[in-house]
């Protein structure tokens, strides 16, 4: 349980809170927490922004509890008030996210059934993207669960996810608990199946959606989008409007977090679904001294994405025009 800022930063950093949508919820939560505990809150906002460079939506939850913050708290100089506008805030965040999740299902199913027709849909997907990472059921895992649902879905592939094994952990789990037809395989088979002819289409989330359509996501992503080129698969990007950063002008812009090497040279097991003890003390795979790469995230270019699917709709193709569309029709849908 966090029971301040930093004990959330923390949380943040060793992946016990995970996944964009949710850190963009977490982000604005912390920052109510430090205000109703009496944190220095531009302190607590700062930190908790920084705690994972990648992903967008974290800053934007942190940023709009702060706002309210601000505001209230100039108004009339009440902290109570102050405080109780950034949680307002961060409930009204959470809500609109489990909204989002619930739009973008029905956007993707309907785009898996025009790319795919006939149903019976075999689906790749990777990393988590469901209820353990949104405030509804999730992004691209959303998708898959809608297909599911409407008996259209053949089979999930669920990549394991090197080298923390969300994957196998919590989507396997998530998938599972749904009665959905799924299969587990190791990110390096994932060539073979395509090459089988097993893949109908990739669905993944992104932590960040530059300007120009480049997709920040889990490592492993990138190569999967030319294993969909090459095998002639669409390969579809499923995230909320926020996820897209106006202000990243293209994938090399991009921040890509280096996480520590303990979690490629050891092993450590969580204890539950969601449990995030990824922190080293774990049982050695590698010799002593073995330096490892360890990028969190990698970046697809957008003429490797068949489409971008949102709360707002789907883009395809990808262009940093059509992008920049979508947000401009977001925002004017958000002040309406």
């Amino acid at each position: 349980m966090c029971t301040d800022a930093p004990a959330l930063v923390e949380a943040i950093r060793s992946l016990a809170v995970r996944g964009a949508p949710l850190l963009g919820i977490a982000g604005a939560y912390g920052v109510a927490l430090a205000a109703a505990r009496g944190f220095d809150v531009e302190e607590a906002a700062q930190a908790l922004e920084g705690a994972r460079p990648t992903a967008v939506n974290l800053a934007v939850g942190v940023r709009r509890a702060r706002s309210a913050y601000r505001s209230a708290l100039a108004a009339d100089g009440d902290q109570g008030k102050a405080a109780g506008a950034a949680l307002a805030a961060a409930r009204t965040l959470h809500r609109e996210d489990a909204e989002a999740s619930r739009r973008m299902a029905v956007h993707g199913l309907a785009l898996l059934d025009e790319l795919l027709p006939g149903g019976g849909h075999r689906v790749l997907t990777h990393c988590n993207t469901g209820s353990l990472v949104s405030g509804g059921e999730g992004t691209a895992f959303a998708v898959a669960l809608a297909a599911h649902r409407e008996g259209r879905l053949r089979r999930l592939w669920v990549d394991e996810t090197r080298p923390l094994l969300q994957g196998a952990r919590l989507t396997a789990y998530e998938a599972a608990r749904n009665g959905m037809a799924y299969t587990l395989l190791t990110d390096n088979a994932a060539g073979s199946l395509f090459a089988a002819g097993e893949v109908d289409a990739v669905l993944i989330g992104a932590d960040r959606i530059a300007a120009d359509g480049s997709v920040a996501n889990k490592v492993g992503s990138y190569p999967l989008a030319v294993l969909a080129r090459y095998h002639h698969v669409p390969f579809v990007v499923v995230a909320p409007v926020t996820t897209i950063d106006p202000e990243t002008p293209d994938g090399a812009s991009i921040e890509v977090e280096q996480r520590p090497g303990h979690e490629v040279t050891e092993v450590t097991v969580p204890q539950a679904p969601g449990a995030g003890a990824e922190t080293g003390g774990g049982t050695p795979v590698a010799p002593l001294g073995t330096q490892a790469y360890n990028p969190a995230f990698d970046v697809t270019p957008p003429e490797l994405v068949t489409a971008i699917v949102t709360e707002e709709g789907s883009v395809s193709p990808v262009t940093r025009e059509a992008l920049a569309e979508l947000c401009a029709r977001s925002r004017q849908v958000t002040m309406s």
